[in-house]
C-alpha cells in the first residue's frame, strides 16, 4: 500500500491512479478469501481443523468444477467452471500487475477490470478536469478500428480498449459495420475501440446500432448501492448499414468474457 501511494500518488488530473488502487483493493480482498479457504480446506482434510460447511462447499464444488460460493460472495460475475475461472482470475492479476510494473497500458483490458464502469467514469472524470467540463455533460463516442490486439501508443484523450466479444452478430472487418453471423459461429472478437469523451450535445447523429455491454452472458445483474449494475456496463454505438430494430430481433449484445 506504501509502494502505491507513492507510485501511483491520489491526483487531480490522473484518475486512472484512484481506480488502479480501488482495483487493487478489491482483488486483494478476493485472493485473501481465495488462499485463506484453501489452507484451511487443507487443514481440515488433515484432520487439524473443523470442517465447517463453507469448507464443505468449497471441497465439494472442486470435486464438480463449480466455483465455490465462498469465492463468489467477494468475485467479480463470472459464469465460467473453476478451471476457466482460475486462468481468467490469474491472467486479470497479470493485467493489473504489468500496470503496476510498467505504468498505464496503451490499450486497456476492458474484461480484466472488476468494477468497469469505475474505469469509464475515470476515463471521463480525467477528460472533464482537464478541460474544465461538468462531468455529467459528456458522453463517449466509439470507433471500432483495424487493430486487432493492442495499440502502440495512448490516445492524447479517451482510451483504448480490447477483449471484448459480439454475440448475435459479427464484426464486418471489410465494410467496417456490424454484419450477419457466421454459421455456427456463436462469437466474434471485437477489434480494438476506442472510446473518446466529449460533450453529449456536440455529438453527430450517424446510423448505429446502440449495442449493450454486459460482463457475462446472462445479460442480467442487480443494482448494487452505486446505483450500477452488477452486469449491464454501458450502451456502445456501433456502426450499422442496418436499421436499429434488425439487431435488436437478433439480440446483439457484446460481452466482455465467454462461459468457457
Amino acid at each position: 500500500a506504501e509502494y502505491m501511494g507513492k507510485k501511483y500518488p491520489v491526483e487531480y488530473t490522473e484518475s486512472m491512479n484512484t481506480v488502479l488502487r480501488q482495483e487493487l483493493i478489491r482483488f486483494n480482498k478476493l485472493t485473501s478469501v481465495i488462499r485463506s479457504s484453501l489452507v484451511n480446506l487443507l487443514k481440515a482434510i488433515k484432520g487439524l481443523v473443523v470442517m465447517s460447511a463453507d469448507l464443505e462447499d468449497v471441497f465439494n464444488s472442486m470435486l464438480v468444477g463449480r466455483q465455490p460460493s465462498m469465492w463468489q460472495a467477494k468475485s467479480y460475475p463470472s459464469l465460467k467452471p473453476l478451471g476457466g475461472y482460475v486462468k481468467d482470475l490469474l491472467e486479470r492479476l497479470k493485467f493489473l500487475s504489468d500496470w503496476i510494473d510498467n505504468g498505464a497500458p496503451s490499450t486497456f483490458w476492458i474484461s480484466g477490470f472488476y468494477f468497469t464502469q469505475s474505469f469509464l467514469t475515470g476515463v471521463a472524470q480525467n477528460f472533464a478536469r482537464k478541460y474544465t467540463i461538468p462531468i455529467d455533460h459528456l458522453g463517449f463516442e466509439y470507433d471500432v478500428l483495424e487493430e486487432e490486439h493492442e495499440m502502440e501508443e495512448a490516445p492524447e484523450d479517451g482510451c483504448y480498449v480490447r477483449g471484448l466479444f459480439i454475440e448475435g452478430a459479427r464484426w464486418d472487418r471489410s465494410s467496417m459495420v456490424i454484419g450477419e453471423s457466421l454459421p455456427k459461429i456463436l462469437f466474434d472478437t471485437m477489434p480494438v475501440i476506442m472510446c473518446r469523451p466529449g460533450k453529449k450535445r456536440d455529438f453527430k447523429a450517424k446510423p448505429v446500432y446502440d449495442c449493450p455491454v454486459y460482463k457475462t452472458s446472462a445479460r442480467r445483474g442487480i443494482l448494487s448501492t452505486t446505483g450500477h449494475s452488477t452486469n449491464f456496463v454501458m450502451w456502445t454505438a456501433l456502426p450499422s448499414d442496418r436499421p436499429q430494430s434488425h439487431w435488436v430481433n437478433r439480440g446483439v449484445a457484446m460481452l466482455c468474457q465467454l462461459d468457457d
